[in-house]
């Protein structure tokens, strides 16, 4: 199985979208954020394109979300 299909990669990218949204926070205005394109978050968030450890950290910051805490949410049993 491709990562990026994970379930557990899933749940990492549908909590994500649910900080995002819980913030009031566009795509637009992540991506500028992020000095991104908005199609790069769309991508993200449509599981086309995967996410690496430090896209994932610069992601969370700009959420002004710690990672340890999103860390422990997405993988808590």
């Amino acid at each position: 199985m491709s990562s990026i299909h994970d379930p557990r990669y899933k749940k990492l990218i549908k909590n994500l979208i649910q900080i995002r949204e819980f913030k009031n926070i566009t795509q637009v205005e992540l991506a500028t954020s992020l000095k991104k394109p908005q199609s790069y978050i769309a991508k993200v968030e449509n599981l086309d394109r995967r996410l690496d450890i430090l896209e994932l950290h610069d992601w969370l910051s700009a959420l002004d979300a710690p990672i340890i805490e999103f860390l422990e949410n997405c993988f808590e049993p």
